[in-house]
């Protein structure tokens, strides 16, 4: 028996050392679409509003302070990251601010957590001003 406490001591420290962090590695995806409200260059005039194609779209793994990785929208405004562990995550897209009507961009950001036992995980439209 006293030859057994080493062994079940190795391995409680290696199983509290594969606890998983948010990021790659899962089975879980995040899906989502762009949708946005399209002005002229002055930002003056309302053209039209759509589910934007071709646009950037980041997400952040975590309480990360960088963007972990980008992917861009398909033709109806739709994107996914997949591979994803339970965790929390931060999805954004930039944006310009109809406001102020300056050229800096923001991001327009979603939270989400993936819990253990979801597989896909749909987040409401992100909204972007172009």
């Amino acid at each position: 028996m006293k030859k057994l406490w080493p062994v079940l001591l190795l391995l409680s420290v290696f199983l509290i050392a594969c606890e998983k962090e948010p990021g790659e590695g899962g089975t879980a995806t995040i899906v989502g679409k762009i949708y946005a409200y399209d002005f002229n260059a002055e930002m003056t005039s309302f053209r039209t509003e759509y589910y934007a194609p071709d646009e950037d779209v980041y997400i952040i793994y975590g309480d990360d302070t960088i963007f972990n990785d980008r992917t861009r929208t398909n033709f109806d405004g739709a994107y996914r990251f997949k591979y994803l562990r339970p965790g929390s995550y931060t999805i954004f897209a930039y944006s310009k601010n109809l406001e102020t009507k300056l050229p800096p961009l923001y991001a327009v950001k979603k939270t989400v957590t993936i819990l253990p036992d979801q597989d896909i995980v749909t987040i409401e439209d992100i909204e972007i001003v172009k």
